[in-house]
């Protein structure tokens, strides 16, 4: 069947302000917008500047209230601490309004914001919602982040109250929260008014008198009074929250996100591009602290009349590789959205996928990853297991949504391996050299987007506009910068082959690190893998390649190393320079599976680096260290 992808796009081409309007009848104004666009308003212009609207009443109220009252809306499910829940859209509207009356009694109002530091949990994303109800600027940090970066976000955001638990539960540990956040906060020069927090049994936190409240007490006294907060009219271009990105110069960039156009962008997302119908089950395997977590377990699925799932466990060792068919068995779910990395991590658990033979997944039908570059091998290794199409597409924590994908509620359409498909409505997608000049296909150059992004995208960053200005505009006039490279071909498909950092310049020759990680990715007995570019006395810089095996290989590493410096060589060529690759037992990480490449380049180079705030794990940075100096880098 042909894809209705190139007709619905051409027709954003040529009407982009009547595309948009038609795609906000998807969603309940308290005042519609009558225009549309304001080039002239904000840093490059804002979406439906003259609306009214709020979030909550579009993700909670309206299907509580419209007919879903009685249909899953947060399934909840811990493999770590064996906890499970599922809550409706009534019980839902009962969590979100009490809560929000327990913020309000806490002096929490329209603009104020509140910063959200926990768990994995149902709690987390009813504090986002109740925030979105009173017109609360929610601002989610990872829990157990590093006090210091801690510090550094309340200082910027200044919020009137944190909300928080007592601990967060990692495989084998218990985090303690508390002690963190209080260090967090006497680091900071911006001193919350109140602490929200909720104890969890498996650690007990002690209260500061006078500005730390107990949870469950606050919502249970709001909740014997009849206490419930009311939707609070908001303008569409208020800000719903804010979320924090490392900055280069150290100090974070807050990502501000706006009513109107989130809601409109997500919401036509979820049929168009995912293909999801209301009702359905929709599983975003991914942490709220994230964008994506934000955009696909929080909001979007709510707004579409899906349940999400909130899920505290890893893709392996919570307790197996077969934990994530589990969830989808258990709830009977549509649609996986996941990185990458979570599929690295279970084919090399589990290469032969034994695991799954255990359960029905029949229900799912599609299989999203995105938040790096998903190399061919993985993708069609998951294509192989689960018999259903597996769509990589990509997007940025700044864009909120996909910038370029395959849409399956338009009709998908061919695959090539290694792209991420086409643009989506919205996104101009043109690739330029240094000048601005556009390049012709199969060049490789940076990726810009045509101004003015689409709704759903940051209108600025948090009281830096000329921040945003500087970071994301003034490189390429009338373009967004991504700070991505990559090429399209003459079909139109982009190629994202990594951060514009990732291209390295050996002799003269650009070259994609993200090219060479598809070849070893390749090898039979390579699991994940990453390479990076070295400084270099004579040719600028050298590619270095480092490679994790699957579990039960017996082969020795060193035959291994021999193999992809003979595969980098035999498929891209002499020219890469490929001559040292490195077995590791692991590969740093953010939280989310982002891999750290420039922390690693550092390290390689001899240059100063710090520890970045987001890594899984500070350990294997050493690991990394030692393997290097084997290698006489």
């Amino acid at each position: 069947m042909a894809s209705a992808y190139p007709d619905i796009y051409a027709a954003w081409q040529k009407d982009p302000q009547g595309f948009w309007a038609a795609a906000a009848r998807e969603i309940d104004w308290i005042e519609p917008p009558r225009k549309i666009f304001d080039p002239d308003a904000g840093v490059y212009g804002r979406w439906f500047p003259d609306a009214v609207c709020n979030t909550c009443f579009n993700a909670v109220d309206r299907h509580a209230l419209g007919g879903r009252a009685n249909q899953p809306a947060v399934i909840y499910d811990s493999p770590i601490t064996g906890a499970k829940r599922t809550f409706t859209y009534a019980e839902l509207l009962d969590e979100v309004s009490t809560l929000a009356a327990a913020l309000t009694g806490l002096g929490v109002g329209k603009g104020d914001r509140v910063i959200v530091y926990m768990p994995m949990i149902p709690e987390a994303l009813f504090g986002m919602l109740a925030c979105a109800r009173i017109g609360a600027v929610h601002s989610v940090v990872f829990g157990g982040f590093a006090p210091k970066e801690l510090a550094t976000r309340i200082d910027d955001a200044t919020p009137k109250l944190v909300l928080t638990a007592s601990c967060g539960i990692e495989p084998g540990r218990v985090i303690q929260y508390k002690p963190l956040l209080d260090q967090a906060i006497d680091l900071s020069a911006s001193k919350p008014a109140s602490v929200l927090l909720l104890q969890r049994p498996q650690a007990e936190a002690a209260m500061t008198a006078g500005r730390d409240h107990d949870w469950a007490g606050a919502v249970n006294a709001a909740r014997a009074a009849g206490r419930r907060a009311d939707c609070v009219p908001l303008k569409a271009t208020d800000p719903l929250y804010i979320l924090y990105t490392s900055g280069t110069t150290g100090i974070p960039k807050g990502v501000v996100r706006d009513n109107g156009g989130h809601m409109v962008a997500l919401k036509w997302s979820m049929k168009n591009f995912y293909g999801i119908e209301p009702g359905e089950v929709f599983w975003a395997a991914s942490d709220l602290g994230w964008a994506v977590g934000h955009s696909y377990i929080a909001y979007a699925p709510l707004l579409h009349g899906c349940a999400c799932v909130v899920f505290e466990g890893k893709p392996v060792g919570t307790p197996d590789a077969g934990t994530f068919w589990r969830i989808i068995e258990e709830y009977r779910i549509s649609a996986l959205f996941t990185a990458p990395t979570a599929f690295r991590a279970i084919k090399k658990e589990d290469p032969n996928a034994d695991y799954l033979k255990k359960y029905d997944v029949s229900s799912l039908r599609t299989l999203f990853l995105a938040g790096e570059r998903a190399d061919p091998d993985t993708v069609q290794w998951a294509e192989r297991i689960l018999g259903v199409p597996v769509i990589d597409h990509w997007w940025q924590t700044e864009t909120g949504w996909c910038i370029a994908g395959n849409p399956v509620g338009l009709g998908a359409l061919p695959v090539k391996y290694g792209s991420a498909t086409v643009p989506m409505p919205g996104y101009d997608v043109r690739i330029v050299d240094e000048g601005c000049r556009e390049l012709p296909n199969g060049t490789m150059g940076s990726i810009v987007i045509r101004l003015p992004l689409p709704p759903s995208c940051l209108p600025t960053l948090w009281r830096q506009d000329g921040r945003m200005k500087e970071s994301y505009l003034s490189e390429f006039p009338g373009y967004y910068k991504t700070s991505d490279a990559g090429y399209k071909d003459a079909d139109g498909y982009v190629f994202v082959m990594g951060r514009t950092d990732d291209i390295i310049n050996v002799a003269g020759h650009r070259l994609s690190t993200g090219g060479m990680e598809e070849v070893l990715a390749s090898h039979p007995d390579v699991a994940e893998c990453a390479v990076i570019g070295v400084n270099d006395a004579l040719k600028g810089e050298v590619p270095v390649g480092f490679v994790v095996l699957k579990s039960g290989v017996t082969r020795s590493p060193a035959d291994i190393e021999n193999d992809v410096v003979k595969l980098v060589r035999d498929r891209i060529g002499p020219v890469a320079s490929f001559r040292t690759a490195l077995a590791v037992a692991r590969l740093p990480k953010t939280r989310s599976g982002k891999i750290l490449r420039g922390t690693m380049k550092k390290i390689a180079d001899h240059a100063e680096w710090s520890m970045p705030a987001t890594v899984d794990d500070p350990m294997i940075f050493e690991e990394i260290g030692d393997a290097l100096k084997s290698k006489g880098v």
